[in-house]
């Protein structure tokens, strides 16, 4: 394979990779925890868009569980959000007969 043609694989791959970031970027995720009752939904990039809580879980008595249920329910949305991004990435890899798994270094 000549250097100009493995530069251009380069090339295609790295405007994929952004595509697919931009497309994931634009995503919302939903994270729950406590059976439903808080929810956190971000977007792609992992920012905070909406969180949502049942007001039958707030008990002022006890705002460290309702701390602990948004924390919860945020890392549940950024490991649906990081599998979604794992996803679409092993879509490119595949496509460009590269072994799965395969870490891009960029």
């Amino acid at each position: 394979m000549n250097l100009q043609k493995l530069m251009q694989q380069a090339q295609s791959m790295q405007k994929k990779v952004n595509e697919m970031q931009e497309k994931v970027g634009q995503m919302e995720i939903t994270g729950t925890a406590g059976g439903g009752m808080v929810n956190v939904t971000i977007t792609g990039k992992g920012e905070a868009k909406k969180v949502a809580i049942d007001p039958k879980i707030i008990d002022p008595n006890d705002k460290e569980m309702l701390e602990d249920l948004v924390v919860a329910a945020f890392n549940d949305a950024k490991r649906k959000a990081d599998e979604t991004m794992q996803k679409e990435m092993s879509g490119i890899t595949s496509g460009m007969g590269l072994p799965p798994g395969f870490k891009m270094p960029f």
